[in-house]
């Protein structure tokens, strides 16, 4: 019973480690940017130490990763949960379904813009474009299995727009939406473009 609740502390204990970590990374990610950002300022504000850091991370490369892989699940937690509770209400039509994903994308960008602001410019480490680039063919494909097969141009080409639509309806939440109701004017008109574009 004593080594379980050792064992239980430890997790605990890693895990607050590792959210702290990643918490400061953000801050000073965001402040300087992937490039100029100092591990020793990460350990100093995460009230941690460098070897921690590399225990748990790896690295700063490994460590700005899994503040995207945080942020990126988040994102795709409550853009399922949106849409599985539209579907219980009884909504079948994919392109509703779709908005609704949508729409919980940009939702989730306004709540979570200091972070999403991170990911913004091209200044990650080598290899996280090709990470981002994969992750955007992923999410073609699971807009696909809502929407209907990418096994056309035409399809493929819809698809695609379409996930770019959100993509930078959501850069434009985090960088210029200074309120919600601004927000939700982004959030109406990137509605209304995906609704003419699937016509």
């Amino acid at each position: 019973m004593a080594e379980k609740q050792a064992a239980s502390w430890q997790w605990s204990k890693t895990g607050e480690t590792q959210r702290r970590l990643l918490d400061a990374a953000q801050d000073v990610f965001a402040e300087s940017g992937f490039l100029n950002a100092n591990i020793s300022d990460i350990v100093e504000r995460a009230g941690s130490s460098t070897g921690s850091l590399y225990h748990h991370f790896g690295g700063k490369s490994e460590l700005y990763t899994a503040l995207w892989d945080r942020h990126n699940s988040a994102h795709l937690e409550q853009v399922r949960a949106a849409v599985a509770a539209e579907r219980r209400a009884g909504t079948d039509d994919p392109l509703e379904l779709f908005c609704v994903g949508a729409r919980a994308f940009l939702a989730g960008s306004w709540q979570r813009r200091d972070v999403a602001a991170v990911f913004l410019d091209n200044d990650g480490p080598p290899g996280f474009e090709r990470r981002r680039r994969e992750g955007r063919i992923e999410w073609i494909r699971q807009n696909s299995a809502l929407l209907g097969p990418a096994d056309t141009s035409r399809n493929r080409i819809t698809l695609g727009v379409l996930t770019d639509v959100i993509v930078e309806s959501s850069r434009e939440v985090v960088v210029h939406c200074r309120t919600r109701k601004q927000a939700t004017v982004v959030a109406d008109f990137m509605e209304e473009l995906i609704r003419k574009l699937s016509v």
